[in-house]
């Protein structure tokens, strides 16, 4: 069995009066896509954004690798090998794809009080990276992000993720406004992904994606996990729908009827 890489136990978080989220306990283990899953305002947001160091827990603990850690802020959150790519991917798009890879992390060359840039080295280093995400078309490391496209753009958040050796890449609805072609090439990211030994938590309000790149799917609803252990493999799209609402066989079939 593989080895527990993340748990998130009992987690809470109240905004005033409002439990976003009652004591949700999440895992997710080494070499494994987790599709997580719910209605608007089921909580599955605000989850990802305490483990992603973007708010605070009002209650419960972070492991990782078994070992407790605090998560205050996202610099906590990466230098636990957590990454999360949003839908806008947080890049720049005046600046190069090289640029954009390392920002905030660049390559120096010489004294570092010299401040340097090692663009030839960056370059490098992006071009064998944009292969590893299964880019073939020939795009320069010196491109600008704003001539990308959307699920290129996509590639180069999660090609950067995965050189920085992020243990967990959180994905969160990549493949909104994208094309059949870019919504293809980021489900074949993140499966390149947990192939190259990195784990995905992948967050889409679109289930056929989620059912064509997870190994699990865990449905939160009104703030708690509901289910955490659904094999896409031997369940159907209805089936897990009503999950996510809550519905039963006879309530589905009165709302089609």
């Amino acid at each position: 069995m593989a080895e527990e890489l993340i748990r998130m136990q009992n987690i809470s978080k109240s905004y005033g009066r409002v439990q976003a989220l009652d004591g949700v306990t999440l895992r997710v283990f080494e070499k494994e896509i987790v599709g997580l899953l719910g209605d608007n305002g089921a909580g599955k947001s605000t989850l990802i954004k305490v483990l992603s160091g973007a708010v605070p827990a009002s209650g419960g603990d972070i492991y990782v690798r078994g070992e407790k850690v605090a998560i205050r802020n996202t610099t906590d959150a990466i230098a636990n090998g957590i990454e999360t790519i949003y839908q806008d991917s947080a890049l720049v798009t005046e600046l190069s794809i090289a640029r954009n890879l390392f920002l905030g992390r660049e390559l120096i060359k010489g004294p570092r009080f010299l401040d340097r840039l090692d663009q030839k080295a960056m370059n490098e280093v992006a071009g064998e990276l944009l292969r590893r995400v299964g880019i073939t078309k020939n795009i320069p490391p010196s491109t600008p992000i704003g001539l990308l496209s959307g699920g290129e753009r996509q590639a180069v958040a999660i090609a950067r993720a995965m050189y920085f050796d992020s243990e967990l890449i959180i994905l969160d609805e990549p493949t909104n406004n994208l094309g059949v072609a870019e919504t293809q090439g980021v489900l074949r990211f993140a499966r390149a992904a947990r192939d190259s030994g990195h784990s995905c938590i992948f967050i889409a309000h679109n289930i056929h994606h989620v059912f064509q790149v997870v190994d699990r799917i865990v449905v939160m609803r009104h703030g708690k996990i509901v289910a955490d252990d659904i094999n896409p493999k031997n369940s159907s799209v209805a089936e897990v729908e009503m999950v996510i609402t809550g519905m039963s066989d006879e309530d589905m079939r009165a709302a089609i009827g």
